[in-house]
């Protein structure tokens, strides 16, 4: 896991939405920003998708920029296209940038390990928190809160910094070419 404190890496990947390019000062926000890590065919990922868009939506307009990449080998996995991204985020209504990492530069600047994968960095773009989104998985009846995110969130909005107990997130390898 990457140490607290390092610097966001800057990135600059295609939106599979809109089709525009997005770098990572454009989706920052006043609060910070939060990079997800995510992928269309992870059972991990299908397991939360609904609660990361509800949490989104609920951080709308709270100064918090969030947005979603994906890095996994699409030739090996069809479903994580762009075009399988498409409609995962129409499906759900994701209301950030949903972003394609073909060449897995990002991903690996990043470090990240799975999907999903949360990285949380404050106003400076300094990581606070890296981590799961809460201790829900999809063999365990545990209902999908997000609440180690949003402890996370709730204290770097109000200007305390997130705890340093922080367990890595659980999912499926990111999926190298």
């Amino acid at each position: 896991m990457q140490p607290l404190g390092k610097p966001a890496p800057d990135f600059s990947l295609p939106d599979v939405v809109s089709g525009k390019m997005v770098n990572r000062d454009e989706v920052k926000g006043a609060g910070g920003l939060l990079v997800m890590f995510l992928c269309v065919h992870c059972p991990f990922v299908k397991h939360v998708e609904q609660g990361i868009a509800r949490f989104a939506g609920d951080y709308a307009g709270q100064g918090l920029g969030i947005v979603g990449i994906s890095s996994n080998d699409a030739i090996a996995f069809p479903e994580d296209s762009p075009d399988g991204m498409r409609a995962q985020a129409k499906r759900l209504g994701f209301t950030f940038p949903y972003l394609y990492d073909e060449s897995q530069q990002v991903a690996r600047t990043y470090d990240a390990a799975c999907t999903p994968d949360f990285f949380l960095y404050d106003r400076d773009l300094k990581l606070v928190y890296r981590g799961q989104f809460d201790a829900s998985r999809p063999s365990l009846s545990m209902p999908v809160t997000g609440s180690d995110l949003r402890r996370a969130v709730e204290s770097l909005l109000a200007g305390r910094s997130p705890l340093e107990e922080q367990h890595a997130s659980l999912g499926c390898n990111i999926k190298w070419k």
